[in-house]
């Protein structure tokens, strides 16, 4: 255990030498300027005090030292029906007009929600990975007794769930041939 009167090592000593070989002691006249208890490092005058209005227009220099953090992956947009962000109109009225290519149906009447969701979830992930473009989400239109349809009202909302929502482009109401209000096409992203 090291004493108060314990004596540096030749080693430490060395090492002292090297840390404190550049520091250059503060002149004399500065140091007998200094009012007693403040530190010769601390700026002799207090920082101007700077209104909001001007602080945001002054850039802050560490913000511009430092490097530029990873850009945010921005969040996907929630769709609510007939909503195409980043679809050519074309496609988007294609699928709206019932035009596009159906290419897998899946029919979710007579399932608990639970069941639906499983159901659906495996259905969208499976036709994806399959490469398949647009697909048929029969839901039935509900009962006057549901309020319109319990799973009619899930589905957008599970479609916009972060399991499926990245494999969308859009959904909107199936044509009255596949199923009206009933139904939705659902538009998947190509795989990359």
């Amino acid at each position: 255990m090291a004493g108060k009167d314990r004596r540096p090592s030749a080693d430490e000593a060395d090492l002292w030498r090297k840390v404190t070989g550049d520091v250059k002691p503060i002149p004399k006249s500065t140091a007998d300027e200094l009012p007693p208890g403040r530190d010769p490092l601390t700026p002799a005058t207090p920082a101007k005090a700077v209104s909001p209005r001007r602080k945001a227009k002054t850039p802050c220099r560490a913000s511009v030292e430092q490097p530029a953090p990873p850009p945010r992956r921005r969040a996907t947009p929630e769709l609510g029906h007939g909503d195409a962000p980043g679809v050519d109109r074309r496609t988007a009225d294609s699928l709206r007009k019932g035009r596009t290519e159906i290419e897998a149906r899946i029919d979710l009447h007579g399932m608990t929600q639970a069941e639906a969701h499983r159901a659906l979830t495996a259905f969208i992930v499976g036709q994806h990975e399959a490469g398949r473009r647009c697909v048929l989400v029969v839901t039935g239109k509900g009962t006057w007794r549901e309020g319109g349809g319990v799973l009619r009202e899930a589905v957008p909302r599970w479609l916009n769930q972060a399991d499926l929502r990245p494999r969308l482009l859009s959904f909107s109401h199936a044509q009255r041939k596949d199923g009206g209000d009933g139904a939705l096409y659902v538009l998947l992203k190509r795989i990359r």
